[in-house]
This record gives C-alpha cells, sequence and structure tokens, in this order.
C-alpha cells in the first residue's frame, strides 16, 4: 500500500472499512427486528378488550382492567407463589448441581469416558417437553408404571395414581427439571474450567493442596464472574416459567392445580376457555417488567458487592 492509498484511507470514514462486518451483523439484526421488536407492537392488547373483526388498533380501551382481571383473582396468589418459589429452587438446585457435576467431570483422567459422560449427561436438554411428559408417564402410569412396581417391590401399594396426589409433584417437577437441564448447564461450566490454566493447579499441588481445596480455592473462584452473570438472568426470569414443564409433564390435571398452576398455564388456560388475549397480554407484559427491573436490581447488587463481576 502506498503513501497516496495510505491517506486515501485515513481520511475515508471509518464506517465504510466496517461495511463487511455490518453485512454479517445484518441478518442476525434484521431476525431481532422482526421476532423480538416488532410483535411488541402487540402489547397495547394488555390495555384493550380485544376485538379479532376490529384488530388491535381499533379495538376499545379499557385501561387497567385486564391487570385487575389478572390480580384480583382469587388463584393470583397461587400462581405467583408457584412461579417464583419452583424458579427459586431451580436457580439454586441448578447452578449447585451443574457446577459440582462440572468439578467431577473435570477431573476424570480418561479424556473417552469424560466425553461419553458429557454426551449421555447432555442429551436430555435436547428432548422436547412432549417426550420428557412420555418419559415420565412411563414412570408415573397407574397401570404399569416404573415407580408403581418399585413401591409394590418394597412393601408399599400396588397402584397409585400419582397425577391425582399433589404432595408429591413439587418433588417430581424439580427431578425432571434437573434431570433435563444440569447436564448442559454442566458442559457450560466445563468449558470455562477448560479454560484456566494448569500452573495453578500444578502450584497448588506442590504446595500439597487436595482436591477440594483446589475446587475452592482455584477453580470456584475463576467461574465467580460466569455464575454470577447467569444468576442475573435467572433472576430476571424469575416471574417467567417454563410453560412445556407444567403444562405437559402434569398432563394438565386440575387435581395438580395447587402445585403446578403458574401464571404461564393460567394464562394459557384462561385464554383457551375465555378467548381473553387482553388478559394474556397483561399477564405477558407484568412478567417482563417485573424481570426487567429484577435485572437492573441484581446487577445493582452485584455491581455495589463486586464490580467486576457484574453484567453492566
Amino acid at each position: 500500500m502506498n503513501v497516496t492509498q495510505k491517506k486515501e484511507r485515513h481520511l475515508r470514514p471509518r464506517w465504510v472499512d466496517d461495511i463487511p462486518l455490518y453485512l454479517m451483523a445484518l441478518p442476525g439484526l434484521l431476525c431481532l427486528l422482526i421476532f423480538s421488536y416488532l410483535p411488541m407492537i402487540g402489547l397495547v392488547m394488555a390495555f384493550q378488550k380485544l376485538d379479532l373483526r376490529k384488530g388491535i388498533f381499533t379495538s376499545p380501551w379499557v385501561g387497567l382492567d385486564n391487570f385487575k382481571f389478572l390480580f384480583y383473582s382469587t388463584d393470583a396468589w397461587v400462581i405467583t407463589r408457584n412461579t417464583v418459589c419452583y424458579n427459586a429452587v431451580f436457580i439454586v438446585l441448578n447452578m449447585f448441581l451443574a457446577v459440582l457435576l462440572a468439578l467431577l467431570l473435570s477431573e476424570l483422567i480418561s479424556r473417552k469416558l469424560a466425553k461419553t459422560l458429557q454426551t449421555i449427561f447432555i442429551m436430555p436438554h435436547f428432548l422436547s417437553w412432549p417426550v420428557v411428559a412420555i418419559i415420565a408417564f412411563a414412570f408415573l402410569s397407574a397401570n404399569n408404571g416404573f415407580l408403581n412396581k418399585i413401591v409394590a417391590f418394597f412393601g408399599g401399594p400396588e397402584r397409585t395414581n400419582w397425577y391425582m396426589e399433589v404432595k408429591p409433584w413439587p418433588l417430581i417437577l424439580v427431578v425432571v427439571t434437573m434431570w433435563k437441564g444440569v447436564g448442559y448447564s454442566a458442559i457450560v461450566y466445563l468449558a470455562a474450567i477448560s479454560g484456566i490454566s494448569q500452573e495453578y493447579y500444578e502450584a497448588a499441588m506442590l504446595d500439597g493442596a487436595s482436591k477440594v481445596q483446589q475446587a475452592r480455592y482455584i477453580t470456584i473462584p475463576h467461574l465467580k464472574t460466569m455464575m454470577t452473570i447467569l444468576l442475573i438472568m435467572a433472576i430476571g426470569g424469575i416471574f417467567r416459567g417454563d410453560f412445556g414443564l407444567f403444562y405437559t409433564v402434569p398432563r394438565n390435571t386440575g387435581t395438580l392445580y395447587p402445585v403446578t398452576n403458574i401464571i404461564d398455564t393460567y394464562v394459557y388456560n384462561a385464554m383457551a376457555v375465555l378467548s381473553n388475549y387482553g388478559m394474556a397480554t397483561a399477564a405477558g407484559l407484568y412478567q417482563s417488567v417485573v424481570g426487567c427491573i429484577l435485572i437492573f436490581i441484581s446487577n445493582k447488587i452485584v455491581s455495589r458487592i463486586e464490580p467486576d463481576n457484574a453484567l453492566f
């Protein structure tokens, strides 16, 4: 490149040189615009009594009536409690078990065995919830379920209709969620562990540190930033339940609603029966706004305690 070309390149705007990068980002930006931002126009339905014949722009406005319908319902406390409590348990257990599993997998000497176990643990993540519901039904079926056979083998009742028993379902939902999601989260942490310099561990071994001490003083501190970011994002979604889990696995059984009904399933059932799209939109807006507020609050708390681990 001669002197003239260098001057011309220096004089032209910098964005001209970045055009190839903008073109690469264009498909992703278009998808974000079409599927994430344009649908936000439909939020006006939260303040309307939607008439499908008139459309969302000409339907009558009802102000906050849809929100009143949601919060004044007798089920409002139950669905909010279930959504928040289940998500809190999922967040804590998923993080603890995923980090523990990642630590155990990282200590395997055989790379072939490690890869095999990683594949086994991550496979449930790619199963859809209807498939998981079928697997759960194979265990919980009153007629030929594996769980009934195990209980009968140890002298318990031979036939229990688990889909009519309320008490076991909080534990069942937690176990199913952990089985499906812990493996994937563990692989994410395992990838972060593989990036830690081996010099730290070699120095620790020279000082006589045990495996537990190495995990406590080397591995976990290096995972702290990732754990914090994932925790902040998880807290932001604490008001948004996994519809597939709470609808398909319990088979939408009315008897189990006290422990399986969350905001998402309640809105779906109300919309399917009453065709109340305004209330459904109000619930979605409520979840999103509260989730966004929680992200800012949790990030602010983290930034006060450990600024380097904050999300922004």
